[in-house]
């Protein structure tokens, strides 16, 4: 059992405890902390490549695609030293992502390389979900995810991208979510997860440097703002030769994917000419409800990092994300003619079946009786689920 949330920036007695004996311990000359030099973290986590680690940078990648990772990495790098100020277990985290997607970059483009034809590779037209992070977004995706008509990603290909044998990538992540639980113990009622369980792309953009899940863990406005203002399409052509990878290698390609990042919304109209026989489902719920949820994530996630987490400009952030998004769903949307359904937080909880089927029917699909069974056992599966835990959190914030 997880303890009690008293906070929004609560932060677990282990992050404590270990982030208390990483500091002392580089006090002491006993360890060396973490270098997040861009080009020590480089080099380190090229040196298994040898030789081969420029042509596995290359492998798959458009020059401008090299390049524009390349600025990312050097100016998140240097956001992250000036801004985000984090204490001795955020450092160490930081370093560990940022050395980790440095060797998926590596190892993708050395797979893409030895297997070019893997981005040759023809999707059938994706179903995507649209809204806000804490819209129902999540709820959305499951029950389309749970269609045996539909393919969805996993949670241990979308953070082990590069496939392996074995059933190595599910052990790997069975570790790291426990790992993470132990540090975290609010985490699993936020945002469950599992190794096999249906999981958003988020960490496929991400790979790419997209800034969505940095700025929920750090203080790095000046790289949110950056990223913000640039063009995505390096990211998401990132994200589709991982998502043909993963089709391929899954025997799935033949069968819509069912896809849903909330940072989508930011760069829908990059998306839909990616995708541009792509089917909408577009999240809706009250604005100050996706506020207090989502201001609840991100300080759940920042506090295990910093010390010097701010409600106030965390919901700032948040607020802005928010007014972003609109204006960017609205803009992507103004010239759209393919299929769109939406579906409001409040009918998804009146009324499930009605509000998926009316999803179906404005997208021209079929509800089969198998899906609809499917959806039954996902539902009555998440009616015990931790994540009922995030309403009682928030109430007790409310209270405070």
């Amino acid at each position: 059992m997880a303890p009690v949330r008293t906070h929004p920036l609560a932060r677990g007695a282990l992050a404590q405890r270990t982030s208390d004996f990483l500091g002392r311990a580089w006090d002491k000359g006993w360890l060396p902390p973490p270098d997040l030099d861009p080009q020590a973290l480089w080099t380190f986590a090229a040196k298994p490549f040898g030789a081969q680690a420029e042509a596995a940078e290359h492998g798959g990648r458009s020059p401008e695609d090299v390049a524009d990772f390349r600025e990312r990495f050097t100016r998140i790098i240097a956001a992250v030293e000036a801004e985000a100020d984090l204490n001795p277990l955020g450092r160490t985290m930081a370093w560990g992502q940022l050395s980790r997607l440095v060797k998926n970059r590596l190892a993708l483009g050395a797979l893409w390389d030895a297997q070019s034809a893997l981005l040759d590779t023809y999707l059938a037209p994706p179903i995507i979900v649209i809204g806000h992070m804490r819209s129902g977004t999540t709820r959305i995706h499951k029950l389309l995810a749970a269609d045996p008509a539909f393919s969805h990603t996993r949670y241990c290909d979308a953070y082990h991208p590069v496939p392996s044998r074995l059933g190595l990538n599910r052990l790997a992540s069975a570790f790291e979510l426990a790992m993470l639980g132990l540090l975290n113990p609010w985490m699993q009622s936020i945002h469950p997860m599992a190794p096999t369980a249906v999981e958003e792309e988020l960490a496929w953009i991400s790979a790419a440097l997209h800034h969505s899940i940095y700025e929920s863990q750090w203080h790095i406005p000046s790289y949110s703002a950056w990223s913000e203002a640039r063009d995505p399409a390096p990211i998401y052509r990132e994200l589709k030769r991982i998502l043909q990878t993963d089709a391929t290698t899954r025997d799935l390609a033949d069968k819509p994917r069912v896809m849903k990042v909330p940072a989508f919304a930011e760069d829908l109209d990059t998306i839909l000419a990616l995708f541009p026989d792509a089917r909408l489902v577009l999240a809706e719920r009250e604005h100050e409800a996706v506020l207090r949820s989502a201001v609840s994530l991100a300080a759940n996630q920042m506090a295990v990092q910093s010390d010097a987490c701010d409600l106030a400009t965390i919901e700032a952030r948040w607020r802005h994300k928010i007014a972003l998004r609109d204006a960017r769903i609205a803009a992507a949307l103004e010239g759209w003619q393919g299929p769109v359904a939406r579906a409001s937080f409040d009918e998804l909880n009146a009324d499930w079946e009605g509000a998926i089927g009316r999803v179906y029917a404005d997208l021209g699909l079929t509800l089969t009786p198998q899906a609809l069974a499917a959806m039954r056992r996902t539902m009555a599966a998440s009616e015990g689920g931790h994540h009922h835990a995030h309403r009682e959190q928030l109430a007790r914030f409310a209270k405070a």
